[in-house]
C-alpha cells in the first residue's frame, strides 16, 4: 500500500496593499491551505482572493486562527481564557464560512502562539477543541502530532489529523524550537525535503538536540512565509512524488 501524506501551508496572509508570500506559486505543491482569518494577518478580501486561488487549484480549505494580535503576527502570548479563547475560535471560522460555506471547510488550524499553547496546555487545546466542534462535527482538528493536544482530541471524539514539521526543528519533547533560538527556522530545502521523507516513511525526525523523536504525521506543514518558501515546497512536493508518495488533502488520508 502506497504512502499518503497531506501537505499544508499557511497563506492570505497580506494585508490590504501589503502582500507577503508567494502563494499564487506555492498552491501548485500543497494539498491543504491555512487561509489568515484576519486576527493576526490577512483581511476579507484577502480571504476572498486566497479561498478563490486555493479552490481553483484544487487545494482544500481550513481556517487558522489566532489570537487577536495584529501588530505581533499572532506570535505573542496572550491570558485568554476559555471562554473568551472559544468566542475567537468561532468569530473567525465563522468568517470563513461566511465565503466557503461550511461543506467547504475542511480544517481548522490556529496559528503561532495560539497553537503553541495548546499543545501543552490542556485549558487551551480543550477550548479550541470544543469551539471547533460547536460548529460542526465535520471539521478536521489540526493538532501537533504527539502532543497532549493529540490526546485530548482523541479524547473528545472529533476528527484530527496529526502536523509535523519538516521547516521547523523540534524539540526532544516534540514540541516546536522557540523562534527566538538561532536555526529554529530551517531554511536548506534539500534538508526539509530529507526531514520530509523521514516524517513519512520513518516516522521520525532529528531533534534541535540531535536525538531521533518519533512522529506518526497524517499532514506536514511548509511554511508560506519562509525564506524561498516556493522553492522548498517546489523540492519537497518532487521528492515525495519520487519516493512513490502520494500526496492527497488530510481529508482522504482520515
Amino acid at each position: 500500500m502506497k504512502e499518503k501524506i497531506d501537505l499544508n501551508a499557511d497563506i492570505g496572509e497580506s494585508f490590504g496593499t501589503y502582500k507577503l508570500g508567494e502563494d499564487e506559486n506555492i498552491v501548485s505543491f500543497i494539498s491543504s491551505a491555512n487561509i489568515a482569518t484576519g486576527f493576526h494577518a490577512g483581511d476579507p478580501n484577502w480571504m476572498k482572493i486566497t479561498i478563490d486561488l486555493s479552490l481553483s487549484n484544487n487545494v482544500k480549505i481550513g481556517a487558522h486562527p489566532s489570537y487577536p494580535d495584529l501588530h505581533g503576527f499572532g506570535r505573542r502570548n496572550m491570558d485568554l481564557n476559555s471562554l473568551e479563547i472559544e468566542n475567537i475560535i468561532k468569530y473567525q471560522v465563522g468568517s470563513m464560512i461566511g465565503f466557503t460555506g461550511l461543506k467547504n471547510l475542511q480544517h481548522v488550524k490556529p496559528h503561532g502562539a495560539l497553537y503553541n499553547k495548546a499543545v501543552n496546555d490542556p485549558m487551551v487545546a480543550n477550548s479550541i477543541i470544543n469551539a471547533i466542534k460547536s460548529i460542526s462535527s465535520e471539521i478536521i482538528h489540526v493538532v501537533l502530532a504527539g502532543s497532549l493536544w493529540e490526546n485530548l482530541a482523541d479524547e473528545s471524539n472529533v476528527k484530527y489529523a496529526r502536523e509535523a514539521y519538516a521547516d521547523r526543528e523540534i524539540m526532544s519533547d516534540g514540541s516546536l524550537c522557540p523562534r527566538n533560538i538561532e536555526g529554529s527556522v530551517i531554511t536548506d530545502k534539500n534538508l526539509i525535503a530529507k526531514r520530509s521523507l523521514d516524517i513519512v516513511l520513518n516516522k521520525k525526525v532529528q531533534s534541535f538536540e540531535g536525538d531521533y523523536v518519533n512522529v506518526d504525521a497524517d499532514t506536514i506543514c511548509l511554511h508560506g512565509d519562509t525564506k524561498g518558501a516556493v522553492q522548498i515546497a517546489n523540492v519537497v512536493f518532487n521528492n515525495l512524488k519520487k519516493n512513490d508518495i502520494d500526496i492527497v488533502p488530510m481529508c482522504e488520508i482520515l
